[in-house]
């Protein structure tokens, strides 16, 4: 069978590998000159998007997969610092590696309480919704009720998120902020997304020897090895279909033609190749970043910069501006930094790039100075490269039904498999992989291949 792929992110190369696995010819296609979707973008030295991993039993079963040694994954601990503007800051640990000692002795004793029984309910909502939203094909009407009559009250139905995250005014934008992993406002979400603080809080997040823009060339030079053909700076501009079937992809170096197709973009994308109505969704939020080129070296880590009103970052960016007073995130490694904002899902905002490039820079110099020799920014425009309109994450989570994400299929198409962050299972490069390897797989039959149980570590 000839399967071609459209896009080379973490989704298109897992995808790619399963294919390429179980004998079939393959053919990769991507916009970008090189793999790893918003990861490649900008300056190859500097992240442009992913910095670090969650759900590290993930990658070691696709090494084992592909039988690879297994990676080098390091533990940050802590996890992230997050400032705030008052001085205060504060660093917690994974609880299932470091404990929770270190972390709720930097909390008042009015703090603590209400963090431990916020973290216990983060937990019991992952734990009841992984297996069959996270580690299981895209769930149906039966899958959805047993999962409703097992786990949906824990899940809060009817109630937002910040209904549910009250922590006082120092940490109530701390649970808040988990939301955006997704590309939620976090003011808009349900309830169920506080489910994401668990997998950062509990599980932790990792360090990847070389990054993730290393681990996409390791998946694309494993392809590569294994017989995948890879294309470049290859547009798709149209899906021919004939009998309920694509036959043909339209690009402007001419025609491709296969067996079946696996869109690893932006389900909106797909829609509008096909010439299917792509509705105005309300997107996610998207991005504006700046990736840094330090003179010193600096071990990997996170910070974070609390505005001093979060909930009006929140407004600006639904009035569709950048924010006044932005949430800033940073990550170092070595002598590379990653500074990013979030940013309405718009390819063209008002002001100027490099004005506002500027403003961030000297934000966070104000708060954290840092020896920069070299900025570049990278807008909503930039990642619109590979989703719609900037939107990182596609489709905006918000209410109870926003957060089920559309499964692998198009309607009327057979032999077609979407994957991806904008579907099934989401976004993040752990849930791409999951969602290119298994995708792809149900289009030679493969069995779901869960690459880890939902609580190992």
């Amino acid at each position: 069978m000839r399967v071609v792929v459209i896009g080379a992110g973490f989704a298109g190369l897992a995808a790619a590998l399963r294919l390429r696995q179980a004998g079939a010819d393959v053919t990769v296609v991507d916009v970008l000159p090189g793999p790893g979707g918003k990861a490649a973008l900008g300056w190859a030295d500097v992240p442009s998007g992913p910095t670090v991993v969650t759900m590290p039993g993930l990658f070691r079963a696709l090494a084992a997969r592909l039988a690879w040694p297994a990676p080098d994954l390091t533990l940050a601990s802590p996890l992230t610092t997050y400032h705030a503007q008052s001085g205060r800051t504060f660093a917690p640990q994974a609880a299932l590696h470091d404990g929770l000692a270190a972390t709720l002795a930097q909390l008042t004793p009015a703090e603590r309480p209400r963090f431990q029984a916020l973290l216990n309910t983060a937990r019991e909502i992952y734990e009841g919704a992984a297996g069959t939203f996270l580690f299981a094909p895209p769930p149906g009407l039966p899958a959805l009720a047993r999962y409703g009559l097992r786990h949906g009250l824990a899940a809060k139905p009817g109630v937002s998120l910040a209904q549910t995250v009250q922590n006082g005014p120092f940490l109530t934008p701390f649970w808040l902020r988990f939301a955006t992993y997704l590309g939620a406002d976090p003011y808009r979400a349900p309830a169920v997304l506080h489910n994401i603080a668990w997998v950062e809080l509990g599980e932790g997040v990792w360090h990847l020897r070389g990054g993730l823009r290393a681990l996409a060339g390791q998946l694309h030079a494993e392809a590569e090895r294994r017989g995948v053909e890879f294309r470049w700076n290859t547009r798709v501009e149209r899906l021919e279909t004939q009998g309920g079937r694509i036959t043909a992809a339209h690009t402007g170096a001419g025609a491709l033609r296969a067996d079946a197709w696996v869109s690893a973009v932006d389900h909106h994308l797909t829609r509008a190749w096909l010439d299917r109505p792509v509705t105005a969704p309300r997107l996610g939020v998207s991005g504006f970043a700046l990736q840094l080129r330090l003179e010193d070296t600096h071990a990997p880590a996170h910070h974070l910069f609390w505005p001093a009103d979060y909930a009006c970052e929140w407004a600006d960016i639904r009035a569709g501006r950048l924010p006044r007073d932005p949430t800033l995130y940073l990550h170092l490694d070595g002598r590379a930094g990653f500074l990013l904002v979030n940013a309405p899902p718009r390819e063209v905002l008002g002001g100027d790039r490099e004005a506002y490039a500027a403003f961030l820079l000297r934000s966070l110099q104000a708060r954290f100075p840092l020896a920069v020799t070299e900025a570049r920014a990278l807008t909503p425009a930039e990642y619109a490269r590979t989703s719609l309109h900037g939107a990182l994450y596609g489709r905006a989570p918000h209410g109870l039904t926003g957060s089920l994400r559309p499964g692998w299929t198009i309607q009327g198409v057979r032999n077609l498999a979407q994957v991806g962050g904008t579907v099934h299972p989401g976004g993040g490069v752990p849930l791409s992989v999951l969602s290119g390897w298994n995708g792809a797989g149900t289009l030679l039959g493969l069995p779901y291949d869960p690459l880890q149980p939902p609580t190992s570590g």
